[in-house]
C-alpha cells in the first residue's frame, strides 16, 4: 500500500497546483489508491486513524472542484454515504461555495452545483471567477472543516486540474437533495453541518426549494394529526434530511408548543413505525432522517396530504 506521504511528495515534485501535465497518470494513479483506503476507512469506527485520509481540490476554467472517497451515487441516492460521510459531503459543498462567494440565491434555478464522477468517485463542481484563489481557499476551509467532523482526520491536497477527469456532471436529484440544501444554507450565510443554523434558516430554504405552495397547505391541515404529521416530514424535507443525513429524534417536537409538542413526539414514532423515517445509531441520542426508499408517500403526504398504509 502506497502512503498518502508518496501522494502529497509527487505533488511536491511536480510543482504542486502549477504541476505540468505529462504528471497527471502517476497523480492520478496515486490519487486512485488513497481514494480507494478513505472509501474503505470511511466504513470503519475512526476514519483516517493511522494517517489522514485523502482528499482533494483543484481549480479548472472556470469552476473549482472536489474528488471525495464517496460514492457518486450519492447525486441520487442519500442513503449510500454513512453519517460522517454524508457530514463530509456536506462540508465540502460549504467550503467550496464559501471560496467561490456566489451570493445568496434568490430562487432555486440559481443552486449551481454539480455532482459526477472522478474514477469511479464522487466529484463535485462549483462555478468560480477565480477558480485558482478560490481553489486555495476551499483547501484550507475543507482542512478545517475535517477536523471538525467526529472521528474523522483527513488532509487535502491542491492538484492541478488535468489529473481530475469528471464525467456525468449533474445537478444533485431531488429538490431538497442534501447537498443542494447544503449548497442553500452556504450561500445564505448558515453552516450546513450546524443543526440549529438549519433551522434558523427554514423559513427561507422551505421558499426556495419545497413545491408552491405546500408550506401554506400542511400549516392549514384541519386535522390536528396530520397536519403535525406533514410539518414534521416538511421540516426534515427542507433541511435535506433524507438517508445518511439525519437529525436527533427530539428536534422532531421543535416549533411546535403546547400539546403539539407531545403529540409531534408520539407521531415520530407513528412515522418511524410505517417506515417514512428511519433511526440511526449514535452516540448517547436517537437520530432519525427520512427513508428515501419511500420519497414517493412522504412527498404526497407532505403535498397533498395523502395518509400512506400504516398511518
Amino acid at each position: 500500500m502506497k502512503s498518502a506521504g508518496e501522494l502529497e511528495q509527487a505533488l511536491s515534485d511536480a510543482g504542486g497546483a502549477d504541476a505540468a501535465p505529462d504528471w497527471s497518470a502517476r497523480l492520478r494513479d496515486l490519487l486512485r489508491v488513497e481514494l480507494e483506503r478513505g472509501s474503505a476507512e470511511l466504513d470503519e469506527p475512526r476514519t483516517g486513524r493511522e494517517r489522514p485520509i485523502v482528499l482533494v481540490v483543484a481549480p479548472a476554467r472556470t469552476s473549482i472542484l472536489s474528488v471525495l472517497p464517496l460514492a457518486p451515487e450519492l447525486r441520487a441516492d442519500p442513503d449510500v454515504v454513512s453519517q460522517r460521510g454524508g457530514a463530509l459531503a456536506a462540508a465540502t459543498v460549504g467550503c467550496l461555495v464559501e471560496a467561490a462567494e456566489p451570493g445568496p440565491p434568490s430562487r432555486a434555478e440559481e443552486l449551481a452545483l454539480r455532482l459526477g464522477t472522478h474514477d469511479g468517485f464522487l466529484a463535485l463542481c462549483f462555478p468560480a471567477a477565480d477558480p485558482r484563489w478560490s481553489a486555495e481557499y476551499a483547501r484550507e476551509a475543507l482542512e478545517d472543516a475535517a477536523r471538525g467532523i467526529d472521528r474523522l482526520r483527513a488532509r487535502v491536497l491542491l492538484l492541478p486540474p488535468h489529473p481530475v477527469e469528471l464525467e456525468d456532471l449533474r445537478a444533485p436529484i431531488g429538490a431538497t437533495h442534501p447537498l443542494r440544501v447544503a449548497e442553500a444554507v452556504a450561500r445564505l450565510g448558515g453552516a450546513p453541518l450546524d443543526d440549529e443554523s438549519l433551522e434558523a434558516l427554514e423559513p427561507q430554504l422551505l421558499a426556495l426549494l419545497e413545491p408552491e405552495g405546500s408550506v401554506s397547505r400542511a400549516h392549514d391541515d384541519p386535522d390536528p394529526r396530520r397536519r403535525v404529521m406533514r410539518r414534521i416530514l416538511q421540516r426534515l424535507d427542507g433541511m435535506g434530511k433524507w438517508g445518511g443525513y439525519h437529525t436527533a429524534f427530539d428536534h422532531l417536537a421543535r416549533g411546535f408548543a403546547g400539546n403539539e409538542r407531545g403529540l409531534a413526539n408520539d407521531l415520530g414514532e407513528e412515522l418511524l413505525a410505517a417506515g417514512l423515517l428511519v433511526e440511526k445509531p449514535s452516540v448517547g441520542q436517537r437520530h432519525v432522517s427520512l427513508n428515501p426508499r419511500k420519497a414517493g408517500e412522504i412527498r404526497r403526504l407532505i403535498d397533498a396530504g395523502e395518509l400512506p398504509a400504516g398511518l
